[in-house]
């Protein structure tokens, strides 16, 4: 499949790249951005996917996060995607910040008129990583998902609804249990139909009750202040109570932050230390240097 370069940056010794092609899945263009460590010109590399949270694109991660220097000192490709499908004229996809555009929420549309082009599920876990390991010197048993609030969704269930394909995954304040929240609610009920028995396939928190696969070793990121987990949008504890009865296991961090935007500020040049922010920031970068810590553990790099 053909990519055309958007960008190429330098970026802490290695590139940053934006490529756009056209998506079988999704039948539109899509872009996602690359980070290519100096490793990559040399030897395949261990691959880490990024999945963001609602209204992102991919640029969120790339320019704010500051990944790009653990990812190249530890030499990780990371893939930032894009959240949606875009321009796809469906009437009404643009009216809602937090369904269509910019919210496609990681599953595959069973209902009209969002059924022929949000297929983001199968976009992230089967199209997006061929193209990949077609195109850049990925290592395809060595990779890893993380992702922010509807993107820490994304990522939660595309690791429990594949035993054994990812080797870690880490979320960043995630939307937990989405078929008993508000956002959850609504996208579930407009892209899958009103049998709440559907919607169990997309849910962090029902896919651990029943996940029977290799140990898979989940990190989370939440903070304390933040105003959607007061707002019951995001659950952490259902999660946490079904993981702990069925023995997955789960690192849960309870951060000093003061909203769920602030994840992804400018402060992580003192993440990129390894040293924790001041006060209630707490960015990406942190969690990014916790998912390298995974990859270490399982030898991965």
């Amino acid at each position: 499949m053909a990519l055309t370069q958007v960008s190429s940056n330098r970026c802490a010794g290695g590139f940053q790249k934006v490529f756009e092609h056209e998506s079988t899945e999704l039948k539109c263009k899509m872009k996602f951005a690359v980070y290519l460590p100096p490793k990559a010109e040399t030897d395949k590399c261990p691959v880490m996917y990024w999945l963001s949270g609602l209204t992102c694109t991919e640029q969120n991660f790339i320019t704010k996060a500051g990944s790009q220097v653990p990812a190249a000192e530890h030499g990780l490709i990371v893939v930032a995607p894009d959240t949606s499908p875009r321009g796809c004229n469906i009437e009404g996809e643009d009216e809602n910040w937090d369904f269509g555009t910019g919210a496609g929420f990681y599953v595959n549309a069973t209902q009209d008129p969002w059924k022929t082009n949000y297929r983001m599920y199968s976009y992230i876990t089967e199209e997006l990583p061929k193209l990949i390991n077609a195109n850049f010197p990925t290592d395809p048993d060595k990779m890893s998902i993380s992702g922010h609030s509807m993107g820490g969704h994304g990522a939660l269930i595309c690791a429990l609804k594949n035993p054994g394909k990812y080797k870690a995954v880490s979320a960043f304040a995630p939307i937990c249990n989405p078929m008993q929240c508000p956002w959850g609610q609504k996208a579930f009920s407009g892209y899958l139909g009103p049998d709440r028995s559907a919607w169990e396939a997309y849910d962090a928190t029902v896919l651990a009750a029943a996940y029977c696969g290799p140990q898979l070793d989940v990190l989370i990121d939440q903070g304390r202040d933040d105003q959607f987990l007061s707002a019951s949008q995001l659950l952490p504890d259902n999660l946490i109570a079904v993981c702990s009865e069925k023995k997955v296991p789960v690192v849960f961090r309870l951060q000093p932050v003061s909203s769920n935007t602030r994840l992804l500020t400018d402060q992580h040049d003192s993440c990129m230390l390894g040293k924790a922010p001041p006060g209630d920031m707490w960015s990406s970068g942190f969690v990014f240097i916790r998912v390298i810590a995974l990859f270490f553990l399982y030898g991965l790099v």
